[in-house]
């Protein structure tokens, strides 16, 4: 763990929009400084920004209105290492699709130089670097830590605070910002507290630290799955009623445990409770993925994530025979049907640039069982398949196909499901839906590019859409690499705080949405 942090003060947006102004920022931005270098102070803490600024050379952005590309010295570096460009624009610095990677010894310097919580760092990066810290990383992950941390934002925002035990040791936290209008269905802001696993020693700093390096990257397990869109819509909140703001529509945000690990003691219970009814949910943001372009990515829909076992059993004997019907030569026929589905998908995948990875069905062989010697051929083997389904897909009509499959491999081969969800649901994004047109309205104010994609994987949302809440998948993060679940999980300062200027804007559309026949 790195050394103590201290709250900064927040600071008063007049006096951040008087900053910007002088700057050359976007007023309506409290990150946004325009054309500027934010560098180093002078004999201070290498990573600390100060207002000194140069001249920068504008260029054509691919994407961001009125980015340009600061020029600086080369440092003289290291054989192999790679200066990284930022890219900085309205608001705030972004980080370049290239990052090269620098040698241990020069990792242990900027570990020296970038402790926590320095002096200078934005009160929200320091909220989200304490959030991290928090270790609710699975298959033991400290659920009480973190409820006590949103129990302390709620007390300090003035937000009620419900907790809802749906399982032994797993509390949904929901924190309620009221609306004006109770009749009307409110809007439900969802994000997952429990984090995967780590190899930690295939990071470059303690995946729970915190670490901020000199150029603004935070590394931690969960910086980009999901923690930071917890604290953007937190933040979000804080500045929209620090500024006075009512909306008609009830906002709640839900901190739900578990979904790392399918959500089934977590958001699939939590949906069937009557604390959950009660919230009357129009409407949810989840969450989404990272886009290493310009762009942001939106998902309407997920593939339906079904865990098959096939078991496959034959006569077992000496491992000197050549003996007739084994369970691995039967399993084997499975396998490859299996495997030539997979590579039928992946051509077709590949042959069509207009589709992306969520539209197709994909499957990996992911475990392989059986055995107890060498020398004894086994009597029963199994193999274990992850498919993601697409949502376009009969799945009765597919379940047969994985029926024919093991049918024509032999007797004794058989097929059970670990995981198989069956009601896939798409969430409108045609422009004559309220809650649509509220969203892509503010991304087309704000000019954001929107990707609209079906999510690859599975998350919360497939629990929501099942019961009649549509839900978009949505996390602010263009310029990035996709690194959930990988090691070295990054994100720079600066898209997580462009993130809380876009919830800013998307809450008061959403939350304002004119009363719809489904709200009585």
């Amino acid at each position: 763990m790195g050394g103590a942090t201290r709250e900064l003060p927040v600071r008063p947006r007049a006096e951040l929009v008087a900053e910007a102004s002088v700057l050359g920022g976007d007023p309506r931005s409290e990150t946004g400084i325009t054309g500027r270098r934010l560098e180093a102070g002078a004999g201070g803490d290498a990573g600390t920004p100060s207002l000194r600024s140069r001249p920068a050379i504008p260029v054509q952005p691919r994407g961001g209105r009125g980015a340009v590309l600061s020029l600086r010295p080369r440092r003289t570096l290291s054989p192999g290492h790679s200066p990284r460009r930022v890219l900085r624009g309205e608001h705030g610095p972004q980080p370049s699709r290239e990052r090269g990677g620098g040698p241990w010894s020069e990792l242990s310097t900027r570990s020296a130089m970038a402790s926590p919580g320095r002096e200078g760092e934005h009160p929200s990066v320091t909220l989200f670097r304490q959030y991290l810290r928090i270790r609710t990383v699975q298959p033991e992950p400290d659920y009480g830590a973190a409820v006590a941390f949103l129990e302390e934002r709620a007390r300090q925002l003035g937000l009620g605070c419900q907790k809802v035990e749906v399982a032994p040791g797993r509390v949904v936290t929901v924190l309620t910002w009221p609306g004006t209008n109770p009749k009307l269905s409110s809007l439900l802001l969802n994000s997952h507290t429990d984090v995967v696993p780590v190899s930690k020693e295939y990071w470059s700093h303690d995946p729970f630290e915190a670490f901020k390096d000199a150029e603004g990257y935070i590394y931690a397990r969960g910086a980009q799955d999901m923690k930071c869109v917890g604290i953007q819509y937190l933040e979000a909140v804080r500045r929209l009623k620090a500024e006075g703001h009512h909306f008609p529509r009830t906002i709640h945000m839900t901190f739900v445990p578990d979904e790392e690990i399918g959500g089934h003691k977590g958001m699939e219970l939590f949906v069937q409770r009557p604390e959950f009814k009660a919230l009357k949910a129009g409407f949810a943001l989840d969450e989404g993925l990272a886009n290493p372009t310009d762009a942001f990515t939106v998902f309407y829909s997920e593939r339906s994530p079904w865990w098959v076992r096939v078991t496959s059993t034959g006569k077992p004997g000496h491992g000197s025979r050549f003996i007739e019907d084994t369970a691995a030569e039967k399993l084997h026929k499975v396998v490859g049907s299996v495997l030539a589905f997979r590579e039928k998908e992946r051509q077709r995948l590949q042959a069509n640039p207009h589709l992306k990875l969520g539209a197709v069905t994909s499957v990996n062989l992911t475990k392989l069982e059986g055995g107890m010697a060498y020398n004894v051929v086994p009597a029963t083997m199994s193999a274990s398949f992850d498919f993601r389904v697409a949502p376009d897909v009969d799945l009765k009509a597919f379940e047969e196909q994985l029926r024919g499959w093991c049918q024509a491999a032999g007797q004794g081969v058989t097929f059970e499901f670990v995981q198989k969800w069956t009601e896939p649901r798409v969430t409108s994004t045609d422009d004559s839906d309220p809650w649509w047109a509220a969203f892509s309205g503010v991304c087309k104010d704000m000019r954001l590019t929107l990707e609209q994609e079906i999510f690859p994987a599975a998350t919360d949302s497939r629990y929501l859409r099942a019961v009649g809440v549509p839900a978009l998948g949505f996390s602010p993060m263009n310029r990035t690499p996709v690194l959930l679940h990988g090691h070295d999980e990054r994100l720079h300062e600066a898209v997580f705080l462009r993130g809380i200027d876009i919830y800013t804007r998307l809450l008061p559309a959403l939350a304002s949405v004119p009363a719809l026949p489904s709200d009585s």
